[in-house]
């Protein structure tokens, strides 16, 4: 739907970090055209510097660019707590498979393959505003029958309360934003510890067996997914 007829102020940004300029200028002419706000970066720092200026509603990220990496910029954004959930999609030029799964491991929402349509692109950008865009309900996060009222500091698992410490809350927060996606143990320290504070990759698999004593009762399914050299998710073995 387009959202054209909205003042400026009030319509999504959309951050486009790309190098080629006739192709800027192409992405800007469709987006503007479909309502959206277009800010415009050409390398890895001036993206950075853009999004602390003022962090927009999804980043069109190309992979190769000057002076830092499409994948360096998407690493230190999700450093950042206040970045961590901004919206990424990966523009690449690399077609192997093996590319695609480094750009979500690196922290991005989606990815699409250059050249691309004009309409695949805007499909994509849909679907990752839509995802980012959360529960309708305000505070709480919910997957299957695990539920986290963010307000009230409580989760529950087939509405039996969950006892978890400070950690485990922030991991099982952090799996319920992202059902289903797999994360390394890197990418969980990151996410849940910071990268201001040095701990032990082995620590992430105890936090770990502490949430899944909490969240999985006698009858109950493990939801806790261990992928053998890989990581973790919130996945139904």
């Amino acid at each position: 739907m387009r959202s054209s007829s909205l003042p400026e102020h009030q319509r999504p940004t959309i951050l486009v970090v790309e190098d080629e300029a006739p192709l800027l200028t192409l992405l800007r002419y469709n987006l503007e055209k479909q309502g959206f706000r277009v800010e415009e970066a050409t390398d890895g720092p001036e993206a950075l510097l853009k999004v602390n200026e003022a962090k927009p509603d999804l980043m069109l990220l190309d992979w190769m660019l000057p002076a830092m990496s499409g994948l360096e910029v998407c690493r230190q954004l999700r450093r950042r707590p206040e970045t961590r959930d901004l919206p990424i999609i990966m523009v690449t030029a690399r077609t192997e498979e093996a590319d695609a799964v480094r750009a979500l491991d690196t922290g991005a929402d989606d990815h699409i393959g250059k050249p691309f349509t004009i309409e695949a692109l805007l499909a994509r950008i849909r679907a990752v505003m839509r995802r980012a865009a959360g529960p309708t309900t305000k505070g709480a996060l919910i997957w299957q029958d695990v539920s986290m009222d963010r307000d009230a500091h409580r989760a529950t698992r087939g509405g039996r309360n969950l006892h978890l410490g400070p950690t485990e809350y922030r991991l099982l927060e952090f799996f319920l934003q992202h059902p289903g996606r797999v994360f390394s143990r890197e990418q969980l320290l990151d996410a849940v510890w910071g990268r201001d504070i040095h701990v032990e990759l082995r620590t992430v698999d105890v936090h770990i067996r502490r949430l899944r004593k909490a969240l999985n009762g006698d009858n109950d399914t493990d939801v806790i997914r261990t992928v053998r050299s890989a990581g973790y998710a919130l996945d139904v073995q």
